[in-house]
């Protein structure tokens, strides 16, 4: 009988489902779109019922395909931070806040002003942003009393479908670092960070924290009747999904670095211990092994820009290798158009943090072309990882995952704005590979998380600089950093103005 381990990915905009053999084959899966409710005042919200329904259609779906094959497990992992309340009989108390969430950037600015932004990075390794837990749910607690009184779990979005499959709350270091973890030696949750907060009173809305790779309960009757996954079988606990993605690529050891290229950026490399750490603006997740932390840079500079051009220049019907072609009748530099990915709600984060960041073109002229304006967006988005490579000072090769990296030319640039070679898997889906390796150990099927990971290793695809194209994009790279820098005075006037003249 053929033995199979299934991967559970909730992403931002789409969750999915992925089986995979033990030779790392993809042999099902299925996705499904989820939504994203964004209000005027910067929210961004979905609804938990909604993505767990997704989440149970993709494993009808998948394991219809199996045609009796043994499931190992199933391992889990999905989109990070926010606010995800759930009530003492297991059901969303509201709908997600998720880490996109806006709402909070003026407490954000309070919190930088005040000193409690510090405290949160000395204990949990975190620049604050509008869409972390204890800010957001400080702003909730506030406009919705009554909502958060209720509230008896925060379960972060694949701990939420965990809950749905085995009726555990639990949760894992990655997913506790965003809160009130010490990640200093991974102890536990800070009571005394909580306290200089004011916010010791959510401290009970935190689920215990279990090792990413420990078995958890197995699904419930109820859960196998949903969505074909036999009763009994294994739950992994897993890791957020920036973290995940590593185990989906071989990188496990202190010094591994990855690249990831979704709805968010992700810039990320292992380090022995947070003292290791190379710029207090990163963000930095306890791993529970020992005191390893990753430490990254997650820009909210991903591919809502490339969707958005995509729309905006009319080619919503045109494949995404098409509208490369186009961008390609440009050459790098795009005749000196400069674009700055700074379009989502909640502003940047990474590697500075500006709530009123903004997307906007310059350099444009009466002789620009559709073909400049499109590649100015992929060479914006890649300058946006650039620096977070040069901030981190990761040297040697680049891997990188994430949907955005289908794309050659974007990889291309990359290679060619960092002068380091570029390394992508051959195989797609890494962060649904990374949730089945751990589930793998979860499941007792392999003793290490690295056995498990060299059982569904793919192979690489390299692009290695061009160095015709190599000074070109150091000019242009310095040119992006200096318009934002020219621009950057202006932003907080610009989001006025969006809220006057949108009627806010």
């Amino acid at each position: 009988m053929t033995e199979v381990i299934i991967g559970v990915d909730g992403g931002t905009t789409a969750v999915k489902a992925v089986a995979f053999d033990l030779d790392g084959e993809i042999v099902a899966t299925h996705h499904e779109s989820v939504p994203v409710k964004y209000g005027k005042s910067g929210e961004a919200e979905q609804d938990m019922d909604q993505i767990w329904e997704a989440v149970a259609s993709c494993l009808r779906e998948v394991t219809g395909e199996l045609q009796g094959a043994k499931i190992l497990g199933v391992g889990l992992t999905g989109q990070g931070d926010g606010v995800w309340l759930v009530d003492a009989e297991g059901n969303p108390a509201r709908p997600a806040a998720n880490w996109l969430d806006g709402r909070a950037s003026e407490r954000v600015n309070d919190w930088n002003a005040d000193g409690r932004a510090k405290k949160v990075l000395e204990v949990t390794g975190t620049t604050i942003f509008g869409g972390l837990f204890p800010v957001l749910i400080e702003e909730l607690a506030e406009t919705e009393p009554e909502v958060v009184a209720k509230a008896q779990t925060h379960l972060n979005c694949k701990d939420w479908i965990r809950f749905k499959l085995t009726g555990e709350r639990l949760t894992d270091y990655t997913e506790a670092s965003r809160s009130f973890l010490d990640v200093r030696d991974a102890s536990g949750f800070s009571k005394e960070l909580a306290e200089e907060l004011g916010l010791s009173r959510f401290l009970n809305l935190l689920p215990e924290i279990r090792h990413s790779a420990d078995k958890a309960a197995g699904v419930t009757a109820e859960a196998s009747e949903k969505t074909g996954v036999p009763e009994g079988t294994p739950v992994g606990i897993g890791m957020i999904d920036v973290a995940v993605t590593g185990m989906g690529l071989g990188a496990i050891q202190d010094g591994d670095s990855w690249l990831i290229l979704g709805t968010t950026g992700f810039v990320g490399t292992l380090l022995p211990s947070v003292a290791e750490r190379h710029s207090e603006l990163s963000m930095v997740l306890a791993t529970g092994n020992g005191t390893q932390v990753l430490e990254f840079m997650a820009p909210m500079t991903g591919t809502p820009n490339l969707d958005w051009i995509r729309e905006t220049l009319g080619l919503e019907t045109s494949s995404w290798d098409d509208i490369e072609q186009v961008a390609r009748e440009s050459k790098p530099g795009s005749s000196g158009v400069v674009y700055l990915p700074y379009a989502s709600p909640g502003g940047e984060r990474a590697p500075f943090l500006d709530t009123n960041a903004s997307a906007s073109w310059a350099g444009m002229s009466l002789t620009s072309e559709r073909s400049d304006i499109l590649r100015s967006v992929y060479e914006g988005v890649a300058f946006s990882l650039v620096e977070c490579v040069k901030t981190l000072e990761i040297d040697g090769d680049l891997v990188v995952s994430g949907g955005g990296f289908r794309s050659d030319l974007l990889c291309e640039i990359l290679a060619d704005a960092t002068g380091q070679t570029v390394v992508r898997q051959d195989a797609p889906e890494a962060g649904a590979r990374g949730a089945a390796v751990l589930a793998l150990v979860s499941a007792g099927r392999f003793d290490s998380v690295q056995e498990a990971s060299e059982a569904l290793g793919a192979t690489m695809e390299r692009f290695e600089p061009n160095p015709d194209n190599v000074e070109i994009y150091r000019n242009t790279y310095d040119v992006f950093l200096q318009t934002r820098k020219a621009i950057r005075p202006v932003w907080k006037s610009m989001r006025e103005l969006r809220k006057i003249s949108s009627g806010e």
